[in-house]
């Protein structure tokens, strides 16, 4: 594989803070390079350096080859045109069934694919990807995998998703603590191989540190022994020259030991390895459990003459967890509006809990003010209630500096998570949110699911990501060739399958000590009609499970 580009003790740094420094990477012909690292390590910067957006701060990108073709698809953008469609654009089109629609009125998942498709069909030499798989169900995913792995050139994305990394990518590049680490192999592998590294750190570190406390123990005995001899020279009298000259003799001792030991130190100098990075949510509702939240009634939706889906009739709880699952484009999110009054269903009626409170995380990432920082955004009268939005900032894994800082100048998942902060502020008893996973790195998204597991209010969730709905989720809305069904999930069903044989076990040692009783008493006996009535029932009950 011939090399294309090397990148040289490359700083950036945005806003008088260092994003990254000392990068020493290069770039092969053919090489698929996943980039991660925690919301705001400074990833899509590092593509968009890549792109030739802007020069870093320090350093340089030396081009071994010339001339190099360039493609960038953009985490989230709403610039796009269906105008001047190449023939490879088309066909990438057609087999993702991307309608051509006003981009306004496509799916998030059909957007993407529509971008993706303009990228790959120009066969650059490098094609820089930011969260490629984010929107996309499942069939899609596959698909885009697919593409890249027959895709002629380099490849260069970031991603969040696990399986998706591991199954394209030859190399990983982690930005970890404003450094680059460069690995061959997937993510899986890179995680085993970054275990490994920290577990012999640890060691090395623990070994450090016995050694440490051994030589602070020698050093002390030497130093008391020094003070011991000094305080002798002072007492004792005709012998006070030749405590002087030990005392000296121990002083000696001590400071060369000191050097030697001190030199030993250093040699194997080992810090202790970073904790890892970690991130808090706490969601807190007032629940309602028990009541109806919604009932739709015989719901249609269409426009442009495409219907999304028609004669959609349940009901769905307080305290219910629903799963709003099915392929791009089939009116996830459009639904999502029609409960929220953003738009109107064409027929039929919904009709929401007056009492309840709503809190609607969407897809998009530009409705936030942007110009605005969060400062200003959650703005609190008093001191007590700023230190707790500023704590709750710091638990989210934002810096100091961001509470001064804009949004538009935050990362895709920085700004999901400011969207995430508005609810837990607010500790609605309903939330609706629509791929709240996307652009989440894996210590937010893995935090993300625990808390939702154990919010007790009303929760209606869209996501492709089928772990993170098993772990969140009781109930489904499967919306599948025109149609909305709701379901049980599977999670749900096997507490329900645990009680059935928990009572069926009940039922049946009753029956066996009622039939024990029966076969030491005559059937004259005054208890044994009533114990035989009681018999009956119970074979009955155990009948009918």
């Amino acid at each position: 594989m011939s090399e294309l580009m090397q990148l040289q003790n490359i700083k950036m740094d945005i806003q008088d803070q260092t994003i990254f420094e000392n990068i020493n990477v290069n770039i092969q012909q053919g090489d698929i390079i996943g980039i991660i690292g925690k919301n705001g390590a400074g990833k899509s910067t590092l593509l968009q350096l890549l792109n030739g957006e802007f020069p870093p701060t320090e350093g340089k990108i030396n081009y071994v080859q010339n001339n190099l073709t360039r493609t960038m698809v953009e985490q989230e953008t709403e610039l796009y045109s269906f105008d001047e469609v190449s023939s490879e654009e088309e066909a990438l089109l057609k087999k993702w069934h991307v309608p051509r629609l006003k981009f306004s009125h496509l799916s998030g998942g059909e957007r993407l694919k529509a971008r993706l498709a303009k990228g790959l069909a120009k066969g650059t030499d490098i094609l820089l990807l930011d969260e490629p798989t984010n929107h996309l169900d499942e069939q899609s995913s596959d698909f885009l995998i697919k593409q890249l792995k027959r895709y002629k050139g380099t490849i260069i994305l970031v991603s969040h998703d696990r399986s998706f990394l591991d199954n394209v990518v030859t190399k990983i590049w982690s930005i970890e603590n404003k450094m680059l680490v460069s690995h061959k192999g997937n993510y899986t592998s890179y995680m085993e191989f970054r275990e490994k590294k920290k577990l012999v750190q640890q060691r090395e570190y623990e070994k450090q540190q016995k050694m440490i406390e051994r030589i602070e123990g020698q050093m002390n005995a030497l130093t008391s022994w020094s003070k011991s001899a000094h305080a002798q020279s002072t007492k004792q009298e005709g012998f006070k020259e030749h405590y002087r000259v030990k005392a000296k003799k121990m002083d000696a001792q001590v400071k060369s030991k000191q050097k030697r030991l001190t030199k030993e130190l250093e040699k194997m100098k080992t810090d202790a390895p970073e904790p890892e990075y970690q991130v808090k949510f706490l969601f807190k509702s007032n629940p309602k459990v028990g009541k109806r939240f919604l009932e739709v009634k015989d719901v249609e939706k269409s426009f442009e003459g495409r219907t999304l889906f028609s004669s959609a009739s349940f009901t769905i709880q307080h305290g219910e967890k629903v799963a709003v699952t099915g392929p791009n484009g089939s009116g996830k999110t459009t639904f999502l509006d029609i409960l929220v009054g953003k738009q109107a269903a064409t027929k039929g009626q919904v009709w929401i809990s007056p009492s309840s409170t709503i809190g609607y995380l969407t897809q998009e990432v530009f409705d936030l003010p942007l110009d605005q920082t969060p400062q200003q955004l959650f703005d609190k009268e008093s001191f007590e209630d700023r230190g707790h939005v500023r704590n709750l900032m710091k638990h989210l894994g934002f810096l100091d500096f961001q509470w001064t800082e804009p949004i538009g100048n935050m990362s895709m998942g920085e700004r999901v998570k400011c969207k995430l902060m508005k609810y837990i502020l607010e500790e609605k008893d309903v939330l609706i949110l629509d791929e709240p996973t996307n652009h989440l790195d894996l210590a937010s998204r893995e935090q993300l699911e625990e808390t939702l597991e154990q919010y007790n209010g009303t929760l209606l969730v869209v996501s492709h990501d089928r772990y993170f709905l098993e772990k969140t989720t009781n109930h489904q809305l499967v919306f599948s060739n025109g149609s909305i069904n709701k379901k049980l999930s599977k999670k749900e069903l096997l507490p329900k399958r645990h009680e059935h044989e928990e009572l069926r076990l009940t039922l049946e040692t009753e029956r066996q000590e009622i039939l024990g009783k029966l076969s030491f008493i005559s059937p004259n006996h005054k208890e044994y009609k009533e114990l035989d009535l009681k018999f009956n029932e119970l074979t009955k009950q155990l009948n009918k499970l």
